[in-house]
């Protein structure tokens, strides 16, 4: 009788899942809501969200990134570096909670450049930026008190996608106007009441505090910066060059949710798992922090792949200085599934062709999935992206 029920209870207990799945699949949106002409924004809030930004200390300021080495995104710590070190309109620092490397997530590992204490040592005065990228905990005690400490010196915090997580609970953006990743909203808005969530802003600026949206906003962000610092002349420069000649705060909020497709796109990927395939990216002297972080962030977002590193030797540093340490010490990689070599190419269309790389190899419900992880609204169709 015994062994009779555990042999029904097994089964049973599955189709019991599956069926609790599919009710929860069948009341997810079939799709996204469509895109809506967004209003432009008034002139006096975009001088105003400059203003806020200006840098409150030197007049060429001090920018920190500071990332945990347990796990930081790989996008939202790389891409302000290599952004405004590209700018070359202040001074950025890479920093760690502790000595030694970094990973990053879902792909990368990195050197810093100093500890937060190494920094605290140099500079006793506190930075004038202090970015803070998404965190695989958002209680780190270190960063918490650190964060804390530099706001206090006036400095003033970013919270780029996820990373709002982390600045929330320093308590920081209480009676703020704020935003984040729009897959955690929920959750920082259940857990911080407090909050004042302000919807279709990809920046929102409040009394020393910044937040943005998902994974991609760290390019508009950093321009919106590089103009608080040199002016729009000068952003506008950059943009170019990064291939975001437009860009402003404007974000349609409804078009970013969880769907139906995005579910069981995630479901199916998941479960295939005989196909998946590690996809190895040369590292090479030199290479552009932004378009590397894009690229190993895309492809480790699809379910089916997973980016690795290799590279002959383990001493290899990117175009503004950061030491890669790469997954493997190889020269060999297998021509199918080899990346296709980094190019000097603006980040943004490096993007736009990842994506549609994506789509080629796994199918347009993976770009769009990827494509949704990293709050990417750019026109996938064209090798040049209007904005972001």
């Amino acid at each position: 009788m015994k062994r009779s029920f555990v042999l029904w209870a097994g089964p049973a207990a599955l189709v019991l899942f599956a069926m609790a799945g599919a009710v929860w699949i069948a009341t997810l949106p079939p799709v996204p809501s469509p895109g809506k002409a967004m209003p432009p924004i008034a002139r006096q809030e975009i001088d105003a969200a400059i203003v806020a930004l200006k840098p409150p200390k030197r007049q060429r300021p001090l920018v920190a990134i500071l990332g945990i080495n347990d796990a930081t995104e790989a996008t939202d710590y790389l891409m302000p570096y290599g952004i405004l070190r590209r700018a070359d309109v202040a001074d950025v620092v890479m920093l760690a909670t502790r000595p030694g490397t970094v990973t990053l997530f879902p792909a990368l590992k990195v050197e810093p450049q100093a500890t937060a204490a190494d920094f605290d040592r140099q500079h006793p005065e506190g930075a004038d930026y202090v970015i803070v990228p998404a965190m695989s905990r958002d209680d780190d005690p270190t960063a918490l008190e650190w964060i804390r400490s530099q706001a206090e010196k006036g400095a003033i915090i970013i919270g780029v996608c996820a990373g709002a997580k982390v600045v929330g609970n320093t308590g920081l953006l209480d009676g703020r106007r704020t935003t984040t990743h729009w897959y955690y909203l929920k959750e920082l808005r259940d857990k911080h009441p407090a909050i004042r969530y302000v919807p279709d802003r990809r920046i929102v600026v409040d009394r020393g505090v910044a937040t943005t949206t998902g994974i991609s906003a760290s390019m508009p962000m950093s321009l919106a910066l590089i103009e608080a610092i040199a002016g729009r002349d000068k952003a506008e420069a950059v943009g170019r060059e990064i291939g975001l000649p437009r860009w402003d705060a404007s974000h349609d909020s409804d078009a970013f949710r969880f769907t139906r497709p995005f579910a069981l796109t995630a479901i199916f990927n998941t479960i295939a798992f005989w196909n998946r395939e590690q996809l190895g990216i040369e590292l090479k002297p030199g290479v552009d922090e932004v378009s590397l972080a894009l690229v190993a962030d895309a492809w480790s977002r699809t379910y089916r792949s997973h980016a690795i590193t290799f590279a002959p030797a383990a001493d290899l540093r990117t175009r503004n200085g950061i030491r890669l340490v790469p997954d493997r010490i190889t020269t060999d990689w297998p021509a199918q599934y080899r990346l296709p070599a980094i190019t000097d190419q603006p980040p943004a269309i490096v993007l736009a062709q990842v994506l549609n790389a994506i789509e080629t190899r796994y199918g347009r419900g993976t770009a769009d999935s990827v494509a949704m992880q990293l709050e990417y609204a750019g026109d996938r169709s064209s090798a040049a992206v209007p904005s972001l």
